[in-house]
């Protein structure tokens, strides 16, 4: 019981300090979109190293408690529209797109080397938060854009569907303007966590137990 209560004790400590640090990196911003969403420096990677270093369970746990500090320091982008929107936005812009990278871990113990199961963990639920953004950019925020805007932005990277209209422009605008940020995010994230997991995995990973694994 009381060994139970002390590993308690420490996954919500380390919670705590890497659940503050996501946040304090989600700040350092390499570049801002201008109708929200940025690339920063890796701040996504302390709650993914999190749920893996424990598991799903307390991985989504400190997902969801990241998403709402997102959600807290995002308020200001939710100004101006209707009820069902500021709804939307929420689930699928904050609480999904970041509890789903609590799933990071979930390679964990089906592969024997943790920097490939951990990459692997990665570019999934980065992927994840890329569909949740994709979806409200989508069925939410396409609505807001000038047919032209969309038109202009997807003409820069498939020339060939910028004449594109209604719900495929909404669609395939989403996939590009997320993808501008999303991406690169994605990618470095994963190669910092796999070159993190390879170097110093071993110190920094608790051991599980047979039963555990």
């Amino acid at each position: 019981m009381n060994t139970s209560l002390s590993k308690r004790t420490m996954n919500l400590v380390l919670a705590g300090i890497l659940i503050a640090l996501g946040t304090v990196l989600s700040f350092i911003k390499i570049t801002d979109m201008p109708y929200g969403g940025s690339i920063t420096i890796c701040s996504m990677l302390p709650v993914m190293f999190f749920a893996y270093r424990t598991d799903v369970k307390w991985g989504l746990g400190a997902g969801l408690v990241f998403s709402v500090l997102q959600l807290l320091f995002g308020l200001n982008g939710l100004k101006g529209i209707s009820g069902v929107m500021v709804i939307g936005s929420i689930l699928l812009d904050y609480i999904l797109a970041f509890t789903v990278l609590g799933l990071a871990g979930i390679f964990r113990g089906k592969l024997k080397n943790d920097a490939i199961a951990f990459t692997l963990g990665t570019l999934m639920a980065g992927l994840l938060r890329y569909f949740c953004s994709f979806l409200s950019g989508w069925l939410l925020w396409s609505q807001f854009m000038e047919v032209t805007d969309m038109q202009g932005l997807i003409a820069n990277f498939f020339p060939g569907l910028s004449a594109l209209t209604g719900n495929a422009l909404a669609i395939i605008y989403s996939l590009c303007y997320n993808g501008i940020y999303m991406i690169p995010e994605i990618v470095v994230t994963s190669v910092v966590g796999a070159i993190l997991m390879q170097v110093a995995g071993k110190y920094l990973l608790e051991k599980k137990t047979a039963a555990e694994a």
